[in-house]
């Protein structure tokens, strides 16, 4: 089944220029266009794109997008490069679970802090958390 780039920005949530975008820095190279210039878009092409957003929304750069990219071309020489790639990009996100995990741990404790308060009428219940005039 073949797509129009329309077809393709509504189904992944993208925007029609990201996706010229991408075309133009040679992300999505195997896109084949018709006689006059306009792309379809296949299944395997749609495959990929939603590799690069994953890749994109743990915070790869478009550049390291596109060597992945590069590297999927070579075909089987370029394997332990791939792997490597996912486990670097593996640990980073990890990393940044960690990050939002404490984050959400500070969120849900300011939430349970100002219910108590609010409950109270008065932030004083939380004495104990207090330095000076200055509320944690």
């Amino acid at each position: 089944m073949t797509y129009s780039i329309g077809e393709v920005a509504e189904k992944l949530d993208l925007t029609i220029p990201t996706l010229r975008y991408y075309d133009k820095e040679g992300l999505i190279p195997f896109v084949e266009r018709t006689d006059n210039g306009t792309r379809v878009f296949k299944d395997s092409d749609i495959e990929l794109l939603n590799v690069i957003q994953c890749l994109k929304s743990s915070g790869m750069s478009i550049k390291d997008i596109k060597t992945f990219i590069e590297w999927c071309s070579i075909g089987d020489a370029s394997l332990q490069q791939r792997y490597d790639l996912f486990i670097n990009q593996k640990a980073v996100v990890e990393k940044q679970m960690e990050e939002l995990k404490n984050t959400m741990a500070l969120i849900n404790h300011k939430c349970h802090y100002y219910k108590v308060a609010l409950e109270a009428g008065t932030e004083d219940v939380h004495k104990d958390n207090k330095i000076g005039n200055t509320v944690f």
